[in-house]
């Protein structure tokens, strides 16, 4: 059971009570900013963009060589994959991000 604290009228208005009325509660604060730019750091996105770019570069490179039957078949398949896998990557993003 509670304690009751008694309170003569007089001091009621000119002095505040010894104890408080009420505990102080601990809340749980959370960021409004759930974004971290490190988050981009995942190794797994960070590989898909490296396999991608480094068959950009093999593209240019076969390019300037002169291999332009080779470099329209990479462009075929590129049409392809880029976009898959920067959906890919954007739903493992989301997906494993914790909000």
């Amino acid at each position: 059971m509670r304690k009751t604290h008694y309170i003569a009228f007089r001091n009621f208005f000119h002095k505040s009570s010894s104890t408080p009325s009420t505990k102080p509660r601990t809340f749980t604060a959370y960021s409004f900013v759930p974004f971290s730019p490190f988050a981009m750091l995942d190794p797994t996105i960070l590989a898909l963009g490296g396999i991608v770019l480094g068959i950009a570069i093999i593209e240019r490179i076969l390019e300037r060589w002169g291999v332009i039957d080779l470099v329209n078949q990479f462009a075929k398949v590129m049409r392809f994959i880029l976009p898959v896998t920067f959906y890919g990557a954007l739903f493992y993003f989301f997906a494993t991000f914790m909000f």
